[in-house]
């Protein structure tokens, strides 16, 4: 990530919303694994397609990251690590993977926008990530499901990643 860029971001967040001071943004982060997918996923928030995103608890705990909560205000980057939005989260609940509903795969906004297909994307996300930590996979692992809003965007002065 590019953190001084993100710092220059979050500057111009606050003065668009008047705030003076802040704590500054909880994370600054890519969605998804890879260069492409999170390019992919930047764009699908941008166009305000994707609202929501589930993480993996083991995950969190391994990178020694806290969960996300409501309130929670952080910068989404595309692959290359470029501050592209800030997002606010609304809502988080942790379950089971298994346990998302249609509403949640449609709000994340990904392929079909299926809970069929939201699991098979996922479960092969979190196998894929979770191998890579040495963490174990299975469908019932625990996941934060959040939902957000973005509340600041700025054009990509590059154009498309």
């Amino acid at each position: 990530m590019d953190r001084t860029a993100a710092a220059e971001f979050w500057q111009r967040f606050l003065a668009s919303v008047g705030e003076e001071k802040s704590e500054g943004p909880t994370d600054v982060a890519c969605f998804g694994d890879s260069v492409e997918l999170a390019d992919e996923l930047i764009e699908l928030v941008l166009r305000g397609q994707k609202r929501a995103t589930a993480g993996s608890v083991a995950e969190y705990e391994a990178e020694g990251v806290a969960l996300p909560e409501v309130g929670d205000r952080w910068i989404a980057c595309d692959g290359r690590g470029r501050p592209r939005a800030v997002i606010e989260t609304t809502e988080v609940r942790v379950g089971p993977l298994s346990s998302v509903d249609e509403q949640f795969a449609w709000d994340e906004g990904e392929g079909d926008r299926t809970r069929a297909d939201w699991l098979r994307g996922h479960t092969a996300y979190f196998t894929r990530t979770h191998t890579a930590l040495g963490i174990p996979f299975h469908p019932d692992i625990p996941v934060a499901f959040e939902r957000f809003d973005v509340v600041y965007q700025e054009p990509d002065p590059e154009g498309p990643s």
